[in-house]
Formats: structure tokens, sequence, C-alpha cells
């Protein structure tokens, strides 16, 4: 009967309720999978075909009269690609290799343009332009003192010094030509940049971390030259500028300060939450619920439209600063600055500290941070509502006896704190085998979607907990709250104007950009897949996979080897066959996105990454006929993934 309503057939209603949710094609073809529709698999795949990517580009070149010039364009995508050259316009006839061999006295006395276009059926990709240019030996340029033979290369173009803000893109450009064909190598600083080693160096979201000096090495077989050394200077992003309030004296003769903007419905630009779980404490007793609880709350938060940053497993520097990234995020208007914490904690003189995994056994508030600190710092920034959730326990800390002087608040009627216990309580956590939930995000994340003002949810929430058999007379819900309006996580977005959320979206959008998918290629012909996946905004799962294998090998297998020191990883947990087995109870949630016969590995405390994150896959495979296994290496560089590109240390 679906198929009278007005929306059509139930698949359009799937299709649109997965859309809505922001899932992925691979996502619904994963679910085929698992549900057993080979036939709808085939479909999907027959409909989705790689994109055709250029691998290796064609160079420019000058060559002597007379010589012979090679030029190469490599591609990868659906298998059966097709390469065409031409010539300017016209196709060069029978150029249909990746290698184009040119001899260059059938070459006209003025430059030739060539460009490649690789193809697949009906699509298709072209190449970069190449420049060929051909030099008499008697020509003026000889006689100027440049030759081929003897210089080797010559800088056509140089990188020029730029003034960048935060979280714009940074484009450096340095091109050569010259025969062999040069290659580059970047230099920030006069130290090499890691994967640096194209014509064109593009950083996108850039921080201050990337300002400096730099300048290109060009080389190739025979010769080398340097690029001019260019400054490169990044500010902080631009804010917003705002009328001064005005101010009105009272009868007592105090000063009251009202905004232009106070009087009217505050409107709200934009919704962002920082989600802090601590477990695995150093000099404490092990947690399990923060995990599954900050999980929880990212996926609810994020269908409000909120942008969220999850974090597990911070020391004390790494907290400060993520709660500085975050306080980055705030600004005038924005409706939420949601901050939820899960961990051990406690409460002194009505002061609220988070206890990070690193602090000593007998800690005091040097060894933490206090809420009511943040709370400053977020009123700063002057956003729409602050709301803490914290979840900890509200015991007094006989360790320490020192009043943290925080300063004075401003009166704002936008402060909501839900705690997840009473003062002087304890905070539990209800075990159901490797999941644990605590009892706050339990009763919690039933009502989080509900379209109710904040302090009536949270009411809703302490009436349910209160029903709890297990936990009455210990742990009860405690809410502090001075909002004088009705504002609501369910509140719709009036989104600014573009200069004055884009700062606000690039510094949220670094913490998470996952490397790209890639397919190494290996000597002895077998291609292998690289993919990733985020479970949290600091911990990432990478996958290999291997798509192509020639007839002559019998046995393959690509492993993940030579991980950085800086990271948390448990060997054990490396190179599984199956999701379920890296030691994660979350692994079903990030799984459907990920190709079936993989080996997984989870790589934890991306924020400790010093420097870009370069690993070894190591591909292990053997010959019919043959007993002993054979082993090719290849290094791969991909970067600052997801929360590692903020430098949290």
């Amino acid at each position: 009967l679906k198929v009278l309503e007005p929306h059509g057939s139930p698949t359009r209603c799937l299709l649109q309720l997965l859309a809505e949710r922001d899932c992925s094609l691979k996502y619904l073809q994963g679910c085929l999978e698992r549900m057993g529709h080979p036939q709808a698999c085939q479909v999907l795949s027959s409909a989705v075909q790689d994109v055709i990517r250029i691998t290796v580009q064609p160079e420019s070149q000058v060559v002597r009269e007379g010589a012979r010039v090679s030029l190469t364009c490599w591609a990868s995508g659906p298998p059966g690609l097709v390469c065409q050259w031409f010539c300017g316009k016209q196709e060069v006839p029978g150029a249909t290799a990746p290698e184009l061999v040119i001899d260059t006295a059938t070459l006209p006395s003025q430059p030739a343009w060539y460009i490649c276009r690789v193809s697949c059926g009906a699509t298709f990709t072209f190449s970069r332009w190449a420049h060929v240019r051909m030099e008499k030996s008697s020509s003026p340029s000889s006689a100027s003192g440049y030759c081929p033979t003897m210089a080797g290369l010559q800088i056509l173009q140089q990188p020029q010094p730029c003034c960048l803000a935060e979280g714009d893109t940074l484009l450096l450009e340095c091109r050569a030509i010259g025969n062999p064909p040069p290659q580059y190598q970047w230099f920030r600083n006069r130290c090499p940049v890691e994967g640096a080693q194209a014509s064109r160096l593009q950083v996108k979201l850039v921080t201050t971390g990337e300002r400096g000096s730099y300048s290109c090495r060009v080389f190739n077989l025979f010769h080398e030259v340097w690029s001019q050394e260019v400054n490169v200077d990044i500010g902080e992003g631009s804010g917003q500028t705002f009328v001064a309030p005005q101010p009105v004296v009272g009868t007592a003769g105090a000063s009251l300060y009202i905004s232009s903007t106070s009087l009217s419905h505050p409107a709200a630009t934009d919704k962002v939450a920082l989600l802090i779980g601590n477990m695995h404490y150093q000099y404490h007793k092990q947690l399990k619920a923060p995990m599954v609880d900050v999980h929880a709350l990212s996926t609810l938060l994020r269908q409000l439209d909120f942008k969220v940053v999850s974090l597990l497993d911070l020391c004390k520097a790494e907290m400060e600063m993520a709660v500085n990234e975050f306080l980055l995020l705030l600004d005038k208007g924005v409706y939420a600055g949601l901050l939820y914490y899960a961990g051990h904690g406690y409460e002194n003189f009505g002061n609220s500290f988070m206890v990070p995994i690193d602090a000593p056994s007998s800690y005091t508030s040097a060894h933490c941070l206090c809420v009511q600190q943040v709370l400053r710092s977020m009123q700063q920034r002057h956003t729409g509502l602050n709301i803490f959730l914290l979840d900890m326990c509200r015991k007094r800390n006989f360790n320490d006896d020192v009043i943290p002087q925080v300063g004075a608040l401003q009166v704002t009627a936008n402060i909501v704190f839900g705690y997840a216990t009473c003062a002087d309580a304890e905070a539990y956590e209800l075990s159901q085998g490797e999941l644990s939930n605590g009892i706050f995000v339990t009763f919690l994340k039933r009502w989080l979607l509900e379209d109710e003002k904040i302090t009536v949810l949270l009411d809703k929430v302490a009436e349910d907990m209160g029903t709890l058999e297990i936990t009455r007379g210990r742990q009860a819900l405690e809410l502090r709250s001075n909002l004088s309006e009705r504002r609501a996580l369910t509140d719709p977005i009036c989104p600014p104007g573009q200069d004055e959320s884009s700062a606000r979206n690039l510094q949220w959008a670094k913490a998470h950009v996952l490397p790209e998918s890639r397919h190494l290629h290996f000597d002895c012909g077998v291609t292998v897949q690289l993919g990733f996946a985020a479970e949290f905004s600091n911990i990432m799962i990478i996958y290999t996979r291997v798509v192509a294998i020639p007839e002559a090998i019998t046995q393959c297998e690509a492993r993940l080897t030579d991980i950085p020191e800086d990271l948390e990883v448990d060997l054990k947990y490396t190179n599984k066959e199956s999701p379920e087995e890296v030691g994660s109870p979350l692994a079903p949630t990030w799984s459907l996105d990920c190709p079936s016969c993989c080996l997984y590995s989870r790589l934890c405390g991306l924020q400790k990454l010093q420097q870009e994150l370069e690993f070894t896959i190591c591909l292990q495979y053997r010959y019919h006929g043959m007993d002993d296994f054979v082993e090719e290496r290849q290094k791969v560089s991909v970067g600052k993934p997801l929360i590692a590109k903020l430098n949290l240390r």
C-alpha cells in the first residue's frame, strides 16, 4: 500500500531515510551483503565505478635537437583503461600507451604541448599539459649559458611569499623543466616536508604551526637547483566585530551594560560539542563506560546538527589543548556550547575538577582541569547557551585543600549544569558484558532528541533515574541552571554569512579529516587497497585488502607494520581478520563501511603524533610450486589524520 502514497514505493522511502541520516552508498552495500542480497549488491557495484585518477603526470622537458624524449602518464581506476595522447588539439596517431616516445627531429621549431586522455567507456579524464621545448646547439639560449647537457635544470616559476589566516589553504608552486625530468622536495625552515614531493605544495586548513620559511629543492639524476626561500606568515582566524554596549547607570550607581542584541531573541548560528571520556588511568581504577557513553552521545548530537569532537583518554596537557580548540569553535551567536565529560572527578569548595589519565595517585587541583574556569573562558566567547554534562563523581578530595581563584563569572542567564550525581556522591556504571553505560547516559539518551527546553529535558532524565532501584539513595541527577529563555538542543540553526562561520567550520573540519583511500602497486603485480575509518576523533581504523593478484601467486597477505611509537597501539590488536578482534566493542558501528576480506588495525591516541603518520605495508606472497614466502615493503605517509591535525601536543 506504500506505493499508493504520495512519497512512492517502500524503496524510495528507505533511500530517503538513509539520505536523511547521511548514510553512504557503501554503507547500504555493506548492509545488503550481510543480508544476503547478491543481486542488489551487483546492481550497486555496476552503478558505482572507481574514479579514474592520474597517478603519474607527464613532465615538461627541454631537449637537444635530434634527441628523443619520453612522456609518461600512469592512471588508476576501473579495469580496461585506455590512453590517447594529443599534441595540441590533434591526436597523435597510434599513441595509445602510457608512455609516449617523441623524436625531436620531427618537431616543429615552436614548443609543443602534449596531453594524455585516460578513458574507460564514456568516463574519461585528462592529464596535465607537458611542454616539450627543443634547444639547438647554436641557439642564443645556449650562448647565454643554459644548455640542457650541462645545466640540466631550469626553474620557470618561483614560489611566492604569502600571509594567511588560520583555516586557509596554503598553496606554493615551483615549476621547472629539465632532462631527465625534474623531481621536487619542499623544505620548511630548511627541514624536508614529509610527502611534499610535487611541484605544488598544498596544505589545507593551516594553523600557526605551518608558518615559516619555505623553499624547494629541484633535482634530477645529474643536477640540483634550489628555488628562492619565501616566508609564509599565518595569523589567527578573523573574528567578528561587535558594537560596544552602552552603559546605563541605575539608581544605586551601578553600571549595567546592555548589548544591542540582548533584548531580542538570540540567533542560533551554530551548535558545537566537545565530548571527553577518560578510561585507562595510569594510577587509578580503570573505567569501561566512557567509551560507550561518548560514542552514544556523539551519534545523537550529530543528528541534532551539532559539530562534535569526541576524544578518549587524554592527559592534562591534551585536555587543556582540546578545551582551547573547543573554545575556538565558540563565538557570539553560537547557540549551544556543550561540554560532556565522563571519567574520574571530584568537587571541592563548590568547584568541579576533571581528572586526566596521567594524574598522580594523590592528585590535587594542580593536576586537574577546573570546570568553572572552562565556563569562564566560554563566557568570554559570548556563547548563547553553555551546557555542562558532568558524568563523574563529586566526592570531596581530602588531598586538595587549595581554593582555586576562578574569578568572577558573568551574569548571563544562559548556563546549565547537569551533574550525573549530587554533591559528595559517586556516579556508577551499568555493566552489560563488554558494553558498559554510565547510569546518567543510559537515561539521557532516551530523552536527548526530544524537542524540550534543556532544563525540562534534564528534569525528565532525573525522574527516570529515580526509578532505578540499584542506585536509589546512592546516585541522583542534580540540575543547576540560570537559563531564562526556552532553549532546546533541537532548535534549528540560522546559518550566518560565510565569512563569519568559515573559520569556525574549518577549525572543526580539521579534526575530522580522514586520509583518502588509496591503492598500492607492488613490483610483483599485486595491488593492495588501503582504507581508513574513524571510531573517535583520536582513534582510527586502518584496513588493508588485496584487490589484484597475478595468476602465478597462490597466497598473498598485506600487513601493517612499523607504526610510530608515539601512538598507543597494542600489537595483538593489529592485522586482525575481523573488526571484532581489534579490541573495540564498537566495531559493529564502523565496520559496515569497510569492505570484506580485510586485515584491520586500530590506532589510538592520534593526538600524541609528533610528526606525520608514517607506516609500512609489508606484502608477503608465495608463487606456485614454492614453499617459501617472498616479501615486499612500501612506506606510506598519510599526513596528520583527524585530531592530530590540531597539534594538541
